[in-house]
């Protein structure tokens, strides 16, 4: 008698059969992606790349504010706080790069520019600051610094957004149009591959930097700074790889013409066919830019009237400006869909508004945990790898699962890989070197927190720019792109404030010498360090969910 045959899942597993579950899960996961890859889809990549490479002066950046600079943790965070505001101005670029899409290039020239002048001043600063001090004091100089690279970086990324709209084809080389299902799956394709090339350039970076750093330990304080020196010179190729993929599209458009025409399109035809199309071609909307002129206004003048709590007027008075905007920009938009729009957005803008512990936390992992450059840069290494590997992992995760669900999981999870910072602040290192195993010191278990952690901060984006890429109106992909950008950025700059209100009440200092002398200014004193990471990590775990329950319940009660 024949048996009968066993369901797949109650087939005992074999060495042959686990390898064959791997190459399935390979294939759905890494290998389709691969497969969707488009030449079109490089140019907004190279320029998401160099957003990835921008943080190559990072880890200098921390060690010359340290080690150089006087300026308070409450102070970094406020100026965190103003670095955020360019971003939050994406509405008003955004809706500028619509009308002026034909000039998308020169607009990547010009956040090039900002970004090579703000690498120019920390390369003066470091290799000649006598020559700065004439003008402004080298902290001045550094908070110009600070604040014209986002400038740039923001004028490119609000461009980079729109190209992956523009990457995407509609037709294939037959002429014929695409499904909907088709189009949907390459948008979705395209926004991963765009979060990879963030990815990668941070990859790139860590590499760099653990390379750079290798010798750390044994260089004096001179040699220390003939390293930050390179690392900026280097820095200065960063705005090539966003040109170059100006140039590469360009090519590409080129050779797409020369295609058409040899098929017998006449030039006019081609321009129609390769061009956005006339009923998607956006017009001027005064609310938009009146609001916007609005909101630079009110932010410069609160920004130049030193009153008080002017950065938390500022936060309020920005973000009721671009609440009524958005609500403006989507009175076309169906109320099931305009509710599903402002939930995500209430949802993300929650999780990343998130306090941090702040510079402080930096400076105590160096002065008190003994970490250096290097191994701040292994650290961002793993993260950069993991990461890019995360986003893979959970790939199917991103599409099958609601926001909520998302966020909901990993607020938990982050929440979980915070607790080992705060057992290293009281000692969690020295227990288990003495009762477990003497490898498991500080940099081991920041090393495996970081790995755990590491894949889970970008996943939460993916969906909601694959939501805009798919369903926005044709005519104002970039506006609604810059608009969510702004509401995700505006919940970094209340991140900062709450940072900056967390370091005034529980004061974390690193000791600051004079230069010349040797005094002491400023001692160290991490005695409330414990204090502040308890309440950062409880607000963490309580401001995403809370926020959850309560869209749950309105804006999405009918979905």
């Amino acid at each position: 008698m024949q048996k009968e045959s066993l369901p797949p899942h109650l087939h005992p597993l074999t060495a042959n059969s686990v390898l064959q579950l791997m190459y399935i899960w390979l294939d759905k996961n890494i290998f389709d992606l691969a497969r969707q890859m488009r030449l079109s889809y490089v140019p907004p990549m190279m320029v998401y790349l160099a957003a990835g490479i921008s943080g190559l002066t990072s880890i200098v950046g921390t060690f010359f504010v340290k080690d150089y600079l006087g300026l308070s943790a409450e102070f970094l965070a406020t100026l965190g706080f103003w670095a955020m505001m360019p971003w939050a101005m994406k509405m008003p670029i955004g809706h500028m790069v619509d009308l002026l899409w034909q000039h998308k290039a020169k607009l990547i020239y010009l956040g090039a520019t900002l970004i090579v002048a703000s690498l120019l001043i920390m390369l003066t600063i470091l290799a000649d600051p006598k020559s700065m001090t004439g003008f402004f004091s080298v902290e001045t100089w550094f908070v110009i610094s600070t604040l014209l690279a986002p400038i740039g970086y923001v004028i490119q990324d609000t461009v980079a957004d729109a190209m992956t709209v523009e990457a995407v084809p509609r037709i294939d080389e037959y002429g014929l149009p695409f499904s909907k299902e088709q189009i949907k799956l390459a948008h979705t394709t395209m926004q991963t591959l765009g979060r990879v090339a963030i990815i990668s350039g941070t990859l790139i970076v860590a590499l760099a930097n653990v390379y750079w750093f290798r010798d750390i330990t044994n260089m004096d304080a001179n040699t220390q700074l003939a390293v930050y020196i390179k690392i900026f010179r280097w820095a200065l190729l960063i705005p090539a790889a966003s040109v170059c993929g100006v140039m590469l599209a360009a090519y590409l458009r080129s050779n797409e013409e020369w295609r058409l025409a040899a098929q017998g399109y006449e030039f006019d035809e081609i321009e129609k066919i390769l061009s956005r199309p006339i009923e998607e071609l956006a017009k001027v909307n005064w609310w938009i830019l009146g609001g916007c002129l609005s909101f630079t206004l009110f932010a410069a003048l609160m920004g130049l009237a030193k009153v008080p709590y002017n950065e938390e007027l500022i936060f309020v008075g920005s973000l009721s400006i671009i609440v009524f905007l958005m609500w403006r920009l989507t009175d076309e938009l169906s109320a099931t869909v305009r509710k599903q729009l402002f939930g995500t957005a209430a949802v993300i803008f929650a999780f990343r508004a998130v306090p941090t512990a702040g510079a402080g936390s930096t400076w105590w992992m160096i002065d008190e945990l003994g970490f250096d450059q290097q191994f701040l840069s292994k650290l961002a290494l793993i993260t950069s790898v993991l990461t890019l590997m995360g986003m893979f992992i959970f790939r199917r995760f991103m599409a099958e699962r609601s926001i909520t669900q998302i966020i909901a999981t990993l607020t938990v999870a982050l929440t979980v890989l915070s607790l080992p910072q705060l057992g290293l602040y009281y000692g969690l290192h020295e227990w288990t070197q003495a009762h477990i195993a003497g490898f498991i010191d500080a940099r081991f278990i920041a090393l495996i927190d970081t790995a755990l952690e590491s894949p889970l901060g970008q996943i939460a984006m993916i969906p909601m720019l694959a939501w805009i890429a798919n369903s926005a109106p044709p005519q104002l992909k970039a506006t609604y792109f810059a608009v969510m950008a702004a509401m995700i950025n505006l919940a970094l700059s209340l991140s900062q404030l709450l940072t900056k209100l967390l370091n005034h009440w529980f004061v974390v200092t690193r000791e600051v010498k004079d230069a010349v002398t040797g005094v002491v200014s400023i001692p160290a004193d991490y005695s409330q360090l414990g204090s502040l990471f308890f309440i950062q990590i409880f607000l963490g775990f309580a401001i995403p969910l809370l926020t959850i329950f309560i869209v749950k319940r309105t804006l999405f009660a009918e979905s």
